[in-house]
């Protein structure tokens, strides 16, 4: 199992230390369709490459049951990971969350996992302040030199430090801003072919997000709320492992969500909620006459902005570059919760698709939930059929005016 691991993290320095250039199939241009295919006329698959990817795992188990939705959802300490602008909206003046999300465990691995601790505190009414350290190990691994011979073992792991600031500007509209610090050890004082020694990388980010929540009146329901969060995560500096000019994007993400939360009784009520996200970063060109070097060199701004019309297939091929996410949720009592979702993204871009499932307990100050994923199709997903969980404490519950 130590030599499957092994690839994968090879794999991914390629990408991180290659660029991400090369990585796609030869493929031509078909004027019939006007599309690009593959030497064997299927379409040609163009995924979208970035570095320190452990930024976009979902770790909340409750999102993670709902299909990876959470832009929208009610807010809780995981808001952090999706739309910091929430935090001043929850109903817990502080409130903590750890989450263990274990990776590649259908392949017999226990030290590849990411941790997730999330927090945060409400300054009062209008001002809440949230923090995140997210830690992802990728295990013990044994490196080699070209030659295949053994050199040392080596634990690569990557940890992001986030601080947000979170702020009403009205009754039903909030903005929230987050400050990220980015590090990532993969293979540090390891040599290149070329003689490059790797280093690792540093980077700096920030999130901008905001969120609208308007009361709805319904004649049918005791309360029901509309809520719509947009999230500009992960944009900032690009990072590199070597002394190579050439550096690789960080997975700058557009994300917007809704969720209508309906309250048909005191016991009983229903969440509906569904996420869009698009990475903001280049899409490899196609072709003879590409120059994927000079789409790499571009600065983050530039990239951002280009992400939108850069596809080699025109606006056709943007579209596939969304990212769907659906999830249900319906609580009883506040206490006990089921959840179910579906994610989805396109065969030419990647075409991971999946089920997930859910529950969650809630009692006084402690908080449960579990998520369980099932693909849909023959694509691998590192979490295939793992349980996650997530413990969450309101210590606002020890207000003895609560």
């Amino acid at each position: 199992m130590k030599n499957i691991l092994r690839f994968i993290f090879l794999a991914t320095l390629f990408v991180t230390f290659g660029g991400n250039t090369n990585l796609q199939a030869q493929c031509f241009y078909d004027e019939g369709c006007g599309c690009y295919l593959n030497l064997d006329g299927t379409p040609c698959t163009n995924t979208v490459v970035t570095a320190v990817p452990f930024l976009r795992i979902v770790a909340d188990a409750r999102s993670g049951a709902m299909g990876d939705v959470g832009i929208a959802l009610s807010p809780d300490a995981n808001a952090m990971h999706f739309n910091a602008s929430k935090l001043v909206l929850a109903e817990e003046d502080i409130a903590l969350s750890a989450t263990y999300t274990p990776w590649l465990r259908s392949l017999g691995l226990n030290d590849v996992y990411l941790a997730y601790l999330t927090g945060f505190k409400k300054i009062n009414d209008l001002q809440a302040v949230g923090f995140g350290l997210r830690y992802f190990s990728l295990g013990s691994i044994q490196f080699t030199d070209v030659n295949g011979e053994p050199l040392l073992t080596g634990r690569p792991n990557e940890f992001e430090v986030a601080l947000a600031y979170s702020r009403k500007l009205s009754d039903n509209f909030t903005a929230g801003l987050t400050g990220k610090f980015i590090y990532s050890n993969l293979a540090a004082g390891q040599q290149l072919d070329g003689g490059d020694v790797i280093q690792a990388g540093i980077a700096g980010a920030a999130d901008v997000s905001f969120t609208y929540q308007k009361e709805l009146k319904s004649s049918s329901l005791d309360d029901s709320q509309l809520t719509i969060g947009l999230a500009l995560t992960n944009i900032g500096s690009k990072i590199t492992y070597t002394r190579s000019i050439n550096r690789d994007f960080l997975p700058a993400n557009f994300g917007l969500g809704a969720a209508w939360k309906m309250d048909f009784d005191e016991f009983n009520s229903l969440t509906i909620a569904t996420d869009i996200n698009k990475f903001m970063v280049p899409t490899p060109c196609q072709g003879v006459d590409c120059d994927n070097e000079a789409r790499r060199a571009q600065s983050p701004v530039s990239a951002i902005f280009s992400s939108f019309n850069d596809a080699p297939e025109g606006f056709k091929e943007e579209l596939r570059e969304l990212m769907y996410s659906f999830g249900l949720e319906y609580w009883y009592d506040q206490q006990f919760a089921v959840r179910a979702g579906y994610f989805s993204e396109h065969n030419q871009k990647g075409g991971r698709k999946y089920l997930t499932l859910g529950l969650g307990l809630k009692y006084n100050i402690f908080g449960m939930n579990f998520s369980y994923l099932v693909p849909t199709t023959n694509q691998r997903n590192p979490l295939d059929n793992t349980l996650r969980f997530s413990l969450l404490f309101d210590f606002g519950a020890f207000d003895p005016q609560g």
